[in-house]
């Protein structure tokens, strides 16, 4: 078994080695998107069909490519079909079916499809169905009935039926966003604001609110412009610059900085193949991912250089002023080093982690406790710690969420280990306050079963498409890691143990019967997911069940190789795979695995 892992575990590092960039650090490569090729698309044409006609050709081809058998678009080629990235597609084929006949057959095998769904694309229905689909949250069901109805889906009336958005209210100061109720979540300011005002330019409105949406309007893209990143894409996310870039250009904002850099941004991020990602990538993700990875064998796989160059890298990405996006205070990372990046509260902690990985702890002092109070700035008062911003709690994702609020527990805990007599005891207390309140927060979100939902990761085959397999492992993992550091005893461990052990139960519960572990009981095995719950198993009197995950990894990649799955759960619930999740996750398993066999992992 021992030399069995040592040969996994010497190919998977050098397939790690091998992803690392000219840079020093890893990339990744997220699956590309048949909704970001239709918005850029549609894009694109609005900008200038003829100077943007290479880019836009490119696109309908991806397209063409990859419809699925019935006619519909998912949101990765991997993916099932379903209306929303559906319905766009049809829209931006509508902009070209008139004057290419392949473009006409493609839209009409995807209205056959859309069809079947009760969606019909002459009439008021298509609002009514997709309003009905996202109920009160308009994060994204406004934008897709706004770039259908600009491009002429239904033929008329197409803005009669999209709600109003109130982007009059991006003129109040950003501390008073959370108090206004808005029908879209925190990192969609930016198509409130320009989706807003191409309604309210298409729109028949009331006198009143006329005047004052027509008085804010000018106002509102001032905001907008101190808002644009550098690269011109908002949150170097492409749908939602595709969405801000096609409304503007249709109220009357073409020449603008938001739509020249946005325009550029989506030309430079298209693919070879002709697709696009939903976003630029999730470079500070996928490094910290690899480098916690190799455990306590990164010093077999790195080198000195190597390892000097990813902590220079992850210090110099960690954000050191007041964020113009979201307004947070310095000490956060974001999910890229791409300046449309907004700190959240999963990078944070992933990169403090793994900056404590690659030097001794003195090197990084400033960059941790900098990185832990930013975490306190988040904290809810429910205790759980949300993606972005504090107190946005009417939206799913504004919520607090417990896979992260594990993963802050874990980066705080090693946090106060490795630097807490380098504190106040002002500090102390406050991080050890937050710790014990995002227990509370946790043990009150542990479901009866033992599982926790994650809140940006899902499977596509699951009721409701949650993933309790995923948020239970990652959880488990990360209380099991934090009570490895708690060496002065300030975490709750009682607590703590009897959350790890119904987590545990409910894992070994729902393993498939050929050692697989899916996002739930009964759902086809992934790497990922099966390495997940291998890694929380491991160490725990359950070998039996992480041996078999262990031999069913090993006989998918040798059959599969690396397959990524569709886990992930992007901005408005997109779907997405990433290179990199079957690699580090299968890495991390074997890399606990040896620990154990070896006996170098204290408290197992």
């Amino acid at each position: 078994m021992e030399n069995k892992l040592n040969i996994r575990f010497n190919e998977l590092s050098e397939l790690l080695v091998k992803q690392l960039n000219t840079a020093g650090y890893w990339t990744g490569e997220l699956s590309s998107s048949a909704l970001g090729v239709a918005v850029s698309v549609a894009a694109l044409h609005f900008d200038n069909p003829i100077e943007n006609k290479k880019e836009i050709t490119k696109g309908l081809n991806w397209l063409i490519i990859n419809i699925n058998t019935d006619g519909s678009f998912g949101d990765t080629p991997e993916s099932p079909g379903n209306s929303s990235t559906s319905l766009l597609v049809f829209a931006a084929l509508n902009l070209y079916s008139i004057e290419n006949e392949r473009i006409k057959s493609l839209q009409n095998s995807v209205g056959e499809y859309l069809s079947k769904q009760s969606i019909d694309v002459n009439s008021d229905r298509v609002s009514k169905s997709i309003l009905s689909h996202y109920k009160k949250d308009y994060t994204f069901s406004v934008p897709i009935l706004t770039m259908s109805a600009l491009c002429g889906i239904p033929l008329t009336n197409g803005f009669e039926y999209i709600p109003q958005l109130p982007f009059e209210l991006s003129l109040l100061p950003k501390k008073f966003y959370r108090l206004l109720n808005l029908s879209v979540v925190s990192y969609a300011i930016p198509a409130l604001i320009a989706v807003g005002i191409v309604i309210f330019r298409q729109k028949k409105t009331g006198s009143l609110a006329k005047w004052l949406r027509g008085w804010s309007e000018k106002k509102a893209i001032r905001v907008l412009e101190k808002s644009l990143p550098a690269s011109g894409g908002f949150l170097e996310a492409i749908p939602l610059t595709a969405f801000v870039s096609l409304s503007l250009t249709n109220a009357g904002y073409k020449n603008t900085d938001v739509v020249k850099k946005g325009i550029t941004f989506l030309k430079r991020t298209q693919r070879s193949n002709g697709g696009w990602p939903i976003d630029v990538d999730l470079s500070t993700w996928v490094t910290t991912l690899s480098i916690k990875a190799l455990r306590n064998k990164k010093d077999e796989v790195l080198s000195p250089t190597q390892q000097k160059k990813l902590a220079i890298h992850l210090k110099s990405i960690q954000n050191k002023k007041i964020h113009p996006f979201n307004g947070t205070v310095p000490g956060g990372w974001g999910w890229t080093n791409f300046t449309g990046s907004v700190p959240d509260c999963d990078d944070t902690p992933g990169a403090m982690l793994a900056l404590l990985q690659l030097q001794s702890s003195e090197s990084n002092k400033n960059e941790l406790i900098a990185g832990a109070k930013w975490l306190l700035q988040l904290q809810n008062s429910d205790g759980g710690f949300p993606t972005f911003s504090k107190g946005w709690g009417k939206l799913p994702f504004d919520q607090s969420c417990a896979d992260l609020t594990g993963h802050c527990i874990l980066a705080i805990s090693a946090t106060i280990k490795n630097y807490g007599d380098k504190m106040s005891a002002t500090e102390g207390r406050q991080f050890i306050k937050a710790i014990k309140k995002a227990s509370t927060y946790l043990q009150r979100k542990q479901h009866a079963d033992g599982s926790w939902i994650p809140l940006w990761f899902g499977n596509q085959f699951t009721k409701n498409h949650a993933n309790p397999v995923y948020g239970t492992a990652r959880i488990v993992t990360y209380l099991q890691d934090a009570l490895l550091s708690n060496n002065s005893g300030y975490l709750p461990q009682s607590r703590l143990q009897e959350m790890i052990e119904k987590g545990i139960q409910f894992l070994v519960k729902v393993q498939n019967p050929d050692g697989s572990w899916g996002g739930d009981h009964s759902i086809r095995g992934t790497i990922e997911e099966t390495s997940l719950a291998v890694s929380a198993l491991i160490g725990t009197k359950h070998k039996q069940a992480y041996k078999k995950g262990l031999s069913w990894l090993d006989r998918y990649f040798e059959k599969n190789g690396l397959k990524p799955a569709p886990i992930g759960l992007y901005f408005a619930s997109l779907w997405y795979d990433e290179k990199m999740y079957p690699l580090t996750s299968y890495l991390d398993a074997v890399a606990r695995a040896l620990e154990i066999t070896h006996n170098n992992l204290p408290g197992h």
